[in-house]
């Protein structure tokens, strides 16, 4: 039974939908359409909570972006924006922090299907005993990836990420030695501990309040291909393509489905974004 909202929502989306395709046929007409990314966090049954997904809306959600769209790898991503000519809807698919459970469901589904993925993981809570901070206070802790679960990964063809080491507020970092801990360091170690190199970075929360240039500075000098932000934008042809922008997988599918056909009242956000010194 829809709510209220629901139903606003669903008349939004029907009510819209000649006008985001005459949108999008004038953006693909002109080389200009966004390219997606996806962030999820947690695929699960059990526990259900606000950063999380069941494994059926997901699967829902992957089968109905198969059929609508190229799925994608961030490099992929990165040449469409930077070639600056853009007419195909594509979509690529991330994770953030790095839940155990991904691994029975989400991970297997797109290795299954040959989707791309790129698995960004916090590198203090790998040991598969410590809790998330954000979890905990919610009294459930959720278990977390190993070492071993990002090895195998890796060795499937997940591009495993840094997410810093401590699920920290980058942006709300003032001392650099602390800063170059969360973003340099643990990348390093991260990567040593895979044996993979690590091309890309995900900041936490990833607002812009939680990101810093300072940040984005290191991660070039340390040759980074890309970091990524959250706060819900595209990528247009011709901006910067080492700032991945990211929407949230949301698990309600009509806001899903809206975001992803690209509603025009959202392609402002993000546009000419610059990151805090």
């Amino acid at each position: 039974m829809l709510d209220t909202r629901q139903i606003g929502l669903h008349a939004y989306y029907l009510g819209t939908s000649w006008w985001r395709k005459q949108s999008r046929e004038k953006l693909r007409q002109t080389g200009q359409l966004p390219v997606c990314s996806l962030f999820y966090h947690r695929v699960a049954d059990a526990h259900p909570n606000p950063w999380s997904i069941s494994c059926a809306d997901f699967e829902r959600q992957i089968r109905w972006l198969q059929q609508e769209f190229e799925l994608i790898s961030l490099p992929d991503l990165q040449r469409r924006v930077s070639s600056g000519n853009n007419d195909r809807m594509a979509v690529a698919i991330t994770f953030d922090d790095g839940y155990a459970e991904n691994m029975e469901f989400a991970i297997p589904l797109l290795l299954d299907l040959g989707i791309p993925v790129t698995y960004f993981v916090t590198f203090g809570f790998m040991d598969g005993e410590r809790a998330f901070p954000h979890d905990l206070k919610r009294g459930i802790p959720l278990p977390t990836n190993t070492i071993d679960d990002c090895r195998w990964m890796a060795e499937q063809g997940v591009e495993i990420g840094a997410h810093t080491r401590s699920h920290c507020d980058v942006g709300g970092i003032a001392d650099r030695a602390t800063l170059i801990d969360e973003v340099v360091t643990a990348t390093e170690e991260l990567s040593e501990a895979i044996s993979r190199p690590i091309r890309y970075f995900a900041f936490p929360y990833g607002k812009p309040e939680n990101m810093s240039q300072a940040a984005v500075d290191l991660t070039r000098q340390m040759g980074l291909k890309g970091v990524c932000s959250a706060y819900g934008a595209y990528n247009f042809p011709g901006e910067d393509p080492y700032h991945i922008q990211r929407i949230h997988a949301d698990p309600e599918f009509i806001r899903f489905k809206n975001w992803l056909t690209i509603d025009p009242r959202k392609t402002s956000i993000g546009r000419g974004f610059k990151f805090l010194d």
